[in-house]
């Protein structure tokens, strides 16, 4: 097997478009895998006259490693690039392993150090593959978990690449004693109390013993895993838009009418967009606890940091950040920020949201106020703004966020919401466009 034309086939199949200006980071242990990535690296780069850079990250776990800076810029020197060291603090805490612990800060420190649009290298191969959906296995992992680890993801500023994915470390080992390379040994990697030096020094071998193709067979289990992610993304992505109201709550009755694996998969994607990663038991209670719950309780189910909450047949996930910033008055055509979001007035000949006869600087922006009464475009009659709330589902968490757009003591519009009567110009006129971004 030709490893350098494997590398450079897997990296066109990355991104065919890849321009003379896209720079590559190398992360760079000094171990075996990362040392053959870089010399890979390094070749690609002459060969197609791009740049190329090593970032190492000392951890100052053990003394071993204090030499291994000397020994990355030294080997990365030889291949005419250079190799800069970022020292680490791992946090350890509760139920965090010191493996995932020091993952966590090397990777922070690879996504710091990136430039906007860089492609960060790093050595995974086939067998780290296959210690990594034995470890979902054993953690209970659904689909997502096992579809391990993809060759190809979002990261920092640009992107992350596994470009040696589909290598085995025999054949790393092989190229690297061909090309006279020299690396590290981190003594850690004996150390079997660690969950993946357990399988990579006593499981696997025997395993590859008896069945030899195993790490690609596991390989190509991750990948049909990750079909299924893909799948399973794009259902929930269909689902979604229509049980979703204007408040951002999530129809328990349109949950209702989903099968239970598809019930689970939306409620599982809507979290994730809210950056919040649930268990299967976890979206069991929050059916059970809060969707099936009698219909005058005011459930709440927590998620680490996050409550999620039901209010008027929808559930919600209340944002507990924002922090209503009141504006005294406001400037055309600029974006302002009051904290739940941000707005901006501009003026336009046609399909104008107010009507042109308003001074933005005679305008602001307040929060939550009491007796005030209001009449939205097409409404025949005014009404507290409390009974409006409940009218449009807004949830009582949600209402003190709420900008009200004033002039003097008058109510021109509750943003992102309605605009009263008096203001709303009609469709041809001339007058003010009000965008609004909501936190």
């Amino acid at each position: 097997m030709d490893l350098y034309a494997e590398f450079c086939r897997h990296t066109a199949d990355l991104t065919p478009d890849l321009t003379p200006d896209t720079g590559l980071l190398v992360a760079f242990s000094g171990g075996l895998d990362s040392t053959v990535l870089l010399a890979l690296a390094a070749r690609l780069a002459r060969e197609q006259g791009r740049a190329v850079r090593a970032l190492h990250i000392a951890h100052g776990l053990q003394a071993a490693a204090e030499d291994w800076p000397a020994h990355c810029a030294q080997v990365a020197a030889s291949f005419g690039i250079i190799c800069q060291t970022v020292r680490v603090q791992v946090a350890l805490g509760p139920r965090v392993s010191l493996e995932a612990a020091a993952r966590d800060a090397r990777y922070a420190a690879l996504a710091e150090a990136m430039q906007p649009g860089e492609i960060l290298l790093t050595g995974h191969h086939l067998d780290d593959q296959a210690e990594t959906l034995l470890l979902a296995l054993k953690r209970g992992a659904g689909v997502a978990g096992l579809s391990a680890m993809p060759m190809r993801k979002s990261f920092g500023p640009g992107q992350q690449w596994r470009p040696l994915l589909a290598c085995s470390r025999q054949q790393l080992e092989a190229f690297a004693r061909e090309q006279g390379l020299h690396w590290v040994e981190d003594p850690s990697n004996a150390d079997d109390d660690f969950d993946r030096n357990f399988l990579r020094n006593r499981i696997l071998p025997p395993l590859l013993q008896q069945w030899p193709s195993f790490n690609r067979t596991l390989a190509r289990s991750a990948e049909l895993c990750a079909e299924q992610v893909e799948l399973a993304l794009e259902l929930a992505e269909q689902d979604l838009p229509g049980l979703l109201n204007p408040a951002g709550g999530l129809s328990i009755t349109g949950l209702q009418s989903l099968s239970r694996a598809r019930r689970n998969n939306v409620l599982r994607h809507w979290l994730q967009r809210h950056h919040i990663h649930s268990s299967r038991s976890q979206l069991q209670a929050i059916w059970q606890e809060l969707a099936l719950a009698r219909a005058d309780a005011v459930p709440e189910v927590r998620l680490g940091q996050a409550c999620i909450r039901r209010y008027q047949g929808s559930l919600y996930l209340p944002n507990e950040q924002a922090q209503p910033k009141p504006l005294a008055s406001l400037n055309a055509g600029e974006w302002l920020h009051c904290g739940a979001g941000r707005l901006r007035l501009s003026p336009v000949t046609a399909g104008a949201d107010l009507i042109a006869n308003l001074d933005p600087e005679q305008l602001h922006i307040a929060f939550q106020l009491p007796g005030l009464r209001a009449r939205p475009a097409g409404r025949s009659g005014s009404r507290p703004l409390k009974k409006l709330w409940q009218e449009y589902g807004i949830p009582p968490w949600q209402r003190p966020n709420i900008p009200l757009l004033m002039q003097g003591s008058e109510l021109v519009a509750a943003i992102g919401l309605f605009v009263c009567k008096d203001y709303t110009p009609n469709p041809e006129q001339a007058g003010w466009q009000l965008e609004w971004e909501a936190e």
